[in-house]
């Protein structure tokens, strides 16, 4: 039987400190864009294949080039008009294959955080030095392209190994997007230094909502709006945090966009609602509850 891996400690709603964020919001919404770089033909991996097909596989590889081209522009339109900054989890060698991304979501104060290199390359079987390495290159990229710190990370392809949050919480990120167990920051169990967990819905996920699950975008525009009230209506006990987790060759498609629009318009209408970036929510956090909470958990663990 696999053990627990202990990357984060149990503590009921009840139990915990009582969140507000800035200016009395109930809720915290951050938008995530997947902005991603699929090699044609990457190196082998020997845990996982890139693509379902045969190499090279170029219905696959097209398709989400679609989403650098032109449905990352039709996306990011949207968020103009509601009012969203985006927080981009970004393959950091598209800073090479396409600076004009870079430099519009750059232009409209958005923040990057690392997705890996690309996301056709993953960490499963690497060395502790060899994912060193890849968060290394992920600072100095982002650092160099935009001036930004590094602040958050969602592994490529969620790829992780045993010692990935100890690595990211070495190298000064501060919130990690690879657990999935929260609707609020929570201090993750690291060896040194501070790390949190980020909430990062798969269940918002454009990906599962349209491939997995074969909704709708009609009804992908329901379900943020569900998943938006339900938690403001939480956020009146404890500030809460909504993401929204995107792929722009999804999304992006012209007969999705709408209904993706109005649901931001939605959001946005509440006055009571904070809309930020993923590096806000764990600066807030960390400056004002990560203390608390943290002590919360140990006297529940007791």
């Amino acid at each position: 039987m696999a053990r627990d891996p202990g990357l984060y400690d149990y503590i009921p709603y009840y139990r915990r400190p009582n969140i507000v964020w800035p200016n009395g919001a109930k809720i915290a919404v951050w938008i995530a864009p997947n902005i991603e770089f699929y090699e044609f033909q990457p190196p082998p991996n020997p845990m996982r294949t890139p693509w379902g097909r045969p190499l090279p596989d170029v219905l696959a590889y097209s398709h989400r080039d679609y989403g650098n081209r032109s449905g990352w522009w039709r996306m990011m339109e949207a968020m103009d008009e509601a009012g969203f900054r985006g927080s981009v989890s970004l393959n950091v060698a598209l800073c090479e294959h396409h600076p004009e991304i870079i430099e519009a979501c750059a232009k409209r104060g958005w923040e990057f955080f690392s997705h890996g290199i690309y996301n056709t390359r993953y960490t499963y079987g690497m060395s502790r030095e060899e994912e060193a390495a890849i968060i290394e290159d992920s600072v100095a990229t982002i650092r160099k392209w935009t001036g930004q710190k590094l602040s958050g990370w969602l592994a490529p392809a969620l790829s992780n190994n045993t010692w990935t949050m100890d690595l990211l919480a070495e190298h000064g990120v501060e919130y990690t997007c690879d657990l999935f167990h929260d609707d609020q920051p929570m201090p993750v169990n690291v060896k040194s230094g501070r790390l949190i967990s980020m909430p990062y819905s798969l269940e918002m996920n454009d990906v599962i909502v349209y491939n997995s699950n074969l909704y709708s975008a009609r009804h992908y525009g329901e379900i943020i709006k569900r998943q938006f009230d339900q938690l403001r209506a939480e956020g009146e006990r404890s500030g809460t945090v909504m993401c929204i987790p995107l792929h722009p060759y999804l999304v992006g498609q012209p007969h999705r966009i709408e209904p993706f629009a109005e649901a931001l318009r939605y959001i946005a209408s509440h006055d009571d609602a904070w809309l930020a970036t993923g590096r806000e929510i764990a600066a807030y956090f960390n400056e004002r509850y990560y203390d608390a909470m943290a002590q919360a958990i140990a006297a529940a663990q007791a």
